[in-house]
């Protein structure tokens, strides 16, 4: 097996621009939906029967599901600095939420895209960065933490309706006084929406539209739905001007606190108050992603637009949340704490209801997508996501290169195949054969010592380009 840095160094041989394209043939648009804490198990497409997804299963059925996919960490921040960059998070020191900064000198899929013709949009949790040093918002905003002020116009978005990290999923700007323990509600986990005479005060988060520049206008009901009106509005814009759009699409939610009305709630009558919540955060989610379909179906364009849909990582400890069959869950690096639910759609090109069983992850977009549109790239950035357009077009059915993790003290180095892991930085070693053990329950190291030497080897070699 070759060396990981030749496979890192050797993926970008392109050299054809996109002005060469056939150019009887429209762009694509292309757009990146994301959920928040959304475990494996918690949709319709990847069996479950508890949760209700009937939108997001019927669109995932227009394309490619992946039985395989990652996210390029367990948690948030991370996996969403590789879905722009194609590049591991610590490459940019962003090793684990509320940590670091999207840097100046980082090249992203926002940036590249605009200068090929696109309007480009983000809608929804940012975390890669705050939006003030005026005033305390969210998790890292405030006077005096200059250091980490990075907003998405910094980084080739045209326009943002954006927050710093979470907010909770209904009235996304206030909390009660008060909680029914009883039932279960919380600060942290969540609450039954509030009606206008209930008591609130802030919750202590914004919107942002610009660097120090807070969203003035109302914001009611449910978040996903709130994201998903700025969002249609941007591309509903792009197609009056008949420009391709890339609008980057970060849902809340089922991220902690989980908040819907009686409406979404009703959806699971027999379950006790936290299933509500939580199912119902994620049945307004996929209410939304049905929403966006139609507006693109309605104007004409859904098939030729890209959508990849994926979560950021696995689900949150101590909810609902279902990794399914796997081992762990959010923070972890066994399989529940980064495989996760996703899809491809672009009816023009993909073929529909195909199921893949080769393994891909979120640093593979950047690389995909400008394969797609044949776009140059600087053959000397180190990327670790590599082009998953064979996979996606039918032509392979195996992945090109490893994928490598990293969080904390854990590291991980995932082939089609075999699964090496260390939770202690290195010290010691587990190996899984994933095909054969998808739940990881049998470590086969001792017995399959010249495997696991030759991806140490492979991963020790990833580890020294940091």
């Amino acid at each position: 097996m070759r060396s990981s840095i030749f496979f890192l160094s050797s993926f970008f041989a392109l050299s054809i621009t996109i002005s060469s394209c056939n150019k009887q043939t429209p762009r694509p648009n292309i757009i990146l939906m994301m959920a928040d804490d959304l475990g494996y198990g918690d949709t319709g497409f990847n069996g479950s029967t508890e949760n209700q997804t009937p939108a997001l299963d019927e669109l995932a059925s227009q394309g490619i599901i992946f039985s395989r996919f990652y996210s390029a960490s367990p948690v948030c921040s991370p996996t969403r600095a590789s879905c722009l960059t194609g590049r591991n998070p610590y490459r940019m020191n962003i090793p684990t939420a509320n940590s670091g900064h999207m840097p100046e000198s980082e090249i992203t899929l926002a940036e590249i895209l605009r200068e090929h013709g696109y309007r480009t949009g983000h809608f929804g949790k940012w975390h890669l960065g705050i939006f003030t040093t005026n005033q305390k918002d969210a998790n890292r905003g405030r006077p005096g933490n200059e250091q980490h002020l990075a907003v998405p116009t910094d980084h080739g978005f045209d326009s943002f309706f954006s927050t710093e990290s979470k907010v909770p999923t209904w009235d996304p700007m206030i909390k009660p006084i008060q909680f029914d323990t009883t039932q279960g509600e919380n600060l942290r986990f969540g609450w039954k929406a509030l009606n206008e005479t209930s008591d609130s005060v802030p919750y202590g988060t914004r919107y942002w539209t610009g660097l120090e520049e807070q969203y003035e206008g109302p914001l009611e009901g449910d978040d996903s739905g709130i994201i998903m009106d700025h969002a249609i509005n941007f591309i509903s814009k792009s197609l009056t001007d008949k420009s391709p759009f890339f609008s980057v699409i970060w849902f809340h939610a089922p991220h902690l606190p989980v908040v819907v009305d009686s409406s979404y709630r009703a959806n699971y009558p027999d379950l006790p108050l936290r299933k509500q919540l939580y199912f119902g955060t994620i049945s307004a989610l996929d209410e939304q992603v049905g929403r966006l379909w139609d507006f693109l179906t309605l104007n004409e364009v859904a098939n030729n637009t890209i959508i990849f849909f994926c979560s950021d990582n696995g689900p949150e400890l101590r909810t609902p949340g279902s990794a399914g069959i796997f081992r762990g869950k959010k923070r972890d690096l066994y399989e529940g704490g980064i495989r996760v639910p996703a899809f491809c759609v672009w009816p023009d090109e993909l073929q529909k209801d195909i199921r893949i069983d080769a393994p891909a992850f979120t640093s593979d977009y950047l690389p995909t997508l400008v394969d797609f549109l044949n776009i140059d790239f600087p053959d000397d950035r180190l990327l670790d996501g590599t082009s998953i357009k064979p996979l996606l077009l039918g032509n392979q059915t195996t992945r090109a290169v490893p994928m490598g993790f990293r969080f904390q003290n854990k590291l991980s180095w995932v082939t089609d195949r075999y699964k090496l892991i260390s939770v202690d930085k290195g010290r010691s070693y587990e190996l899984y054969d994933l095909i054969q053990d998808p739940q990881e329950k049998n470590n086969i190291i001792s017995e399959n010592k010249e495997q696991a030497n030759q991806l140490i080897t492979e991963l020790e070699a990833w580890l020294a380009t940091f």
